[in-house]
C-alpha cells in the first residue's frame, strides 16, 4: 500500500532539488483537479496508466443485517478505474506469485 505522504517522500527522494512542500502542493493540486473533473461527471484518461469515469449505481433492495429491516438504497455514482495496457502489462510482468497464494501466505504468517 502507498499512501499520499509516502508518494510525496518517494518523489522527493528521486527529485532532491525540489522542496517537499512544492511536491506536496503538486500532488494535492493533481488530486483536486481529478476530483473536480469527476464530480462534474467528466472522464480522466492518463495514457499508459488508465482512465477514471463514473458508473451509475441504481437504487436497490437491501436489508439491515442487524435488525433485518428492509430498505431501498439511494442511487449513487461510483468512481471506476480501468487500467491502461502498459500498466496491466507492467503489473502482470512483475507478479511472480499468484495473488491468492500471497494472501494465503500472509494469513499463515499471522497465525504463528
Amino acid at each position: 500500500m502507498l499512501i499520499k505522504s509516502q508518494l510525496i517522500a518517494e518523489i522527493g527522494s528521486r527529485l532532491p532539488h525540489l522542496a517537499e512542500k512544492d511536491i506536496a502542493l503538486a500532488v494535492n493540486t493533481i488530486i483536486e483537479q481529478m476530483s473536480d473533473v469527476l464530480s462534474r461527471g467528466g472522464r480522466i484518461e492518463i495514457r499508459g496508466f488508465g482512465s477514471f469515469c463514473l458508473h451509475y449505481r441504481p437504487p436497490r433492495k437491501a436489508h439491515n443485517p442487524k435488525t433485518g429491516e428492509k430498505l431501498v438504497t439511494n442511487p449513487k455514482y461510483a468512481v471506476h478505474f480501468k487500467p491502461g495496457k502498459e500498466l496491466r502489462e507492467q503489473v502482470n510482468a512483475n507478479r511472480h506469485i499468484p495473488l491468492q497464494d500471497a494472501m494465503d501466505k500472509s494469513d499463515s504468517d499471522d497465525t504463528e
